[in-house]
């Protein structure tokens, strides 16, 4: 080696962390799954642990902890793992992965009353940290019923768990509902933070771990081309939906008295309307992301009066494709009495001088003609068109719609000259997608989210300020529902109550068909 590349001045290029080719692997750590044999871990968490797993993102002694009250030994718990790997991962299987994943697999038997359960937990991870070399570094996913939140969260600091050694980490990851109201949700932060830090608590809402959500954030500052005009002067309104072609199935004990405004609306969609709006970070870290749309929250209001600006629904009999399916109230363990919706429609402001007058529309509901999540944004019309009424009869407002699943991608709608001898102006879409477009396949948004808690990346998480803030734009409108009548009916099959379309049509507007 000569004197110019002396190894005093040598740095490897393999190491070099701005090197965006290389992927970002957890360091030593492990992973504790409260509520491990419930259904949201069978789908969703186990499956994304195996898929980090395979595509070589968890260190090579990754531990993973299941608690809960069933007597099971660790052959059975890596049975209950396998099962839900094979029927849910991305990834396909490989025995050499599922080897290294499955030795580090252990399982505690306990409850969340019970103090001996947790002192076994305390020993089984020193035991752990010793013998697999996590370091003291534990994430505790807390996959369970909010009430039990604060049992899990005693029980943690009681036995000393919460706390980790100098130069380890410690942190809970928290699912949603975040609360029911503003009340609950301020107590339940209450009750997290004062075991946890607010730094250490990773609240998921797995709509921000999705591809083209974080895309929002690279259409907008990424390009020269969007950001002139995204703002009140160009934009007419904006439309967010989330619609589900499901009804409510074995989830009906669940959701009565949740309802689609609280599952989706407060968290989601708020979000989503978030990151629209958002003004430029000084730097994309997670101190100034949050900033920015803390920002937003506090400007946003629901609009009046609510039987114009809001609309609520039930779903009836219908068919949903080529199969007839029942109504909510004939679905088993629903109360046909229950006023909770399963359809949600309201309008949202935000009082900046970016979005002033541009109404924020957004939608949730089961039922719906088909399954699809979509942001768009509604440009005003030309104030002046040289052309004749009968030449743009099949032209309408300019548009920008945001994908964000199933077909991920971005849709452009603009004018366009029909081939002919004469002058007519139609609709025509410029389509990006991200399957024709990238080689890769989009990672599910577990598998984001867990390897960003382990990484402790906390950009895709929402504060607790903003969970607050949320519920501050939601509560007026549910209070008033709560005191005005039924929802409405609408078919299943169809996209929602007639009161939907009527919240529209008054200001001659149309909700987007997906």
């Amino acid at each position: 080696m000569t004197a110019a590349h002396s190894p005093a001045d040598w740095t490897n290029p393999l190491r070099n962390p701005h090197d965006t080719r290389l992927p970002r692997i957890a360091g030593t750590s492990g992973m504790v799954i409260f509520g491990v044999t419930g259904d949201l871990s069978r789908r969703k968490l186990l499956p994304a642990v195996y898929d980090l797993a395979n595509r070589g993102l968890l260190p090579a002694g990754f531990t993973l902890v299941g608690f809960g009250r069933r007597e099971w030994s660790k052959r059975d718990f890596e049975d209950h793992v396998r099962a839900a790997v094979l029927d849910g991962a991305r990834t396909p299987w490989d025995d050499n992965v599922w080897e290294r994943l499955s030795a580090g697999m252990h399982f505690v038997t306990g409850t969340f009353d019970d103090d001996a359960s947790f002192d076994r937990l305390a020993e089984t991870l020193a035991e752990l940290d010793r013998t697999r070399g996590t370091g003291g570094n534990w994430a505790f996913y807390l996959s369970v019923p909010p009430g039990s939140f604060a049992d899990v969260c005693a029980q943690l600091d009681r036995s000393g768990l919460a706390a980790g050694s100098e130069g380890s980490w410690r942190r809970v990851i928290v699912e949603k509902p975040f609360g029911h109201d503003l009340a609950s949700a301020r107590e339940l932060n209450r009750t997290i933070n004062s075991v946890f830090p607010e730094e250490s608590v990773f609240r998921i809402d797995h709509y921000l771990g999705k591809e083209t959500v974080q895309n929002i954030l690279a259409l907008r500052f990424a390009n020269q081309l969007f950001e002139p005009f995204w703002d009140a002067r160009y934009i007419d309104h904006v439309q967010i939906t989330m619609a589900e072609d499901i009804g409510l199935g074995g989830r009906a004990g669940y959701y009565d008295g949740i309802g689609a405004a609280r599952d989706v609306i407060q968290n989601h969609l708020i979000q989503l309307a978030a990151l629209v709006a958002m003004e430029e970070p000084v730097a994309f870290d997670p101190g100034q992301l949050r900033a920015e749309k803390i920002k937003v929250l506090r400007a946003a209001a629901p609009v009046e009066p609510f039987d114009e600006t809001t609309a609520r629904g039930q779903y009836g009999p219908g068919w949903q494709g080529s199969e007839k399916v029942p109504g909510l109230r004939e679905e088993q363990g629903f109360d046909p009495e229950s006023t909770t919706e399963t359809f949600a429609a309201l309008t949202v402001e935000i009082g900046s001088r970016r979005w002033a007058g541009v109404p924020f529309y957004l939608r949730t509901g089961k039922r719906l003609g088909r399954r699809v999540t979509e942001i768009a944004l509604v440009f005003k019309m030309p104030p002046h068109q040289p052309f004749r009424d009968e030449q743009t009869a099949a032209l309408g407002p300019n548009a920008m719609v945001i994908r964000v699943q199933p077909d991920e991608g971005v849709l452009m709608r603009f004018g366009s000259k029909v081939p002919g001898s004469s002058m007519e102006v139609r609709d025509v879409n410029m389509d990006f997608s991200y399957s024709e477009n990238f080689t890769s396949d989009s990672p599910e948004a577990y598998e984001r989210l867990i390897l960003d808690v382990l990484l402790g990346e906390a950009s895709l998480f929402p504060t607790n300020t903003e969970v607050e803030l949320s519920w501050k734009i939601l509560d007026p409108v549910l209070e008033y529902w709560a005191e005005n009548g039924r929802p409405d009916t609408y078919p299943a099959g169809t996209w929602g109550p007639a009161s939907a379309e009527k919240m529209l049509a008054r200001h001659g507007r149309t909700w987007r068909r997906p």
